[in-house]
């Protein structure tokens, strides 16, 4: 899914919406051989990537297997022995050995943190444009990922962020979510502005929308 996340931020710069394209399938799976050529560290009580970058798999990605056996937290289960997954790994008698890796997942808290300081820099950015009424951020691309954002008349954001590759269709991506947000949201008489959007119809109507995005995607590469 070309599609990471969703969010839609308030004039206030509060996080109301966002949507999680994540699904249990994305993943890294590759085969080592021994030594180990990435530096790994238990953060958080799992085994994350610090250092050594290679073939998709990017720092702060967690083992979430390993030969095809789910790691819980730090520890996984291997014919019947309960191993720290560190000491596994540092065994040569277990290698070649197959290891999945997962990108690192936002909490709750991180989105609202997240949220509120893209909401001040886009602030700081149109103010500081040297061009008359700037609209402030609308793409940010780094090695990594590709933010795009749109905001409305009445100051509401809708940001969109995706692989580094994504192109400028997202555009057109953007003004369709703000459709659906007029439709599911403003139009409910039962909805407040700036509150929550909480409405099993707009997510299931954003979730169509990505889908029918990835597919229009992968017929135009």
């Amino acid at each position: 899914m070309s599609i990471y996340q969703v969010f839609v931020i308030n004039r206030a710069g509060s996080l109301i919406y966002d949507w999680d394209g994540k699904e249990d399938s994305v993943g890294v799976e590759k085969t080592f051989s021994y030594p180990l050529d990435i530096v790994l560290d238990v953060l958080d009580q799992k085994v994350t990537v610090v250092f050594g970058e290679r073939d998709g798999i990017f720092l702060r990605y967690t083992v979430c297997a390993i030969n095809g056996i789910s790691v819980q937290g730090s520890q996984v289960v291997i014919n019947g022995r309960e191993w720290s997954v560190m000491d596994y790994l540092s065994d040569e008698a277990n290698f070649p050995v197959i290891v999945r890796f997962m990108p690192p997942t936002i909490s709750t808290n991180e989105k609202i943190i997240l949220s509120s300081t893209f909401h001040s820099l886009f602030t700081i950015a149109a103010q500081l444009s040297p061009i008359p009424r700037s609209s402030g951020i609308e793409v940010l691309t780094t090695t990594q990922f590709k933010l795009h954002c749109f905001q409305s008349t009445s100051g509401v954001k809708f940001v969109v962020v995706g692989v580094a590759g994504m192109s400028g269709a997202v555009e057109g991506l953007l003004r369709r979510i703000y459709e659906l947000y007029a439709d599911y949201a403003l139009k409910n008489p039962f909805y407040s502005m700036d509150m929550p959007i909480r409405c099993q119809r707009f997510d299931d109507a954003i979730k169509n929308l990505i889908e029918k995005h990835d597919k229009h995607n992968m017929v135009t590469v």
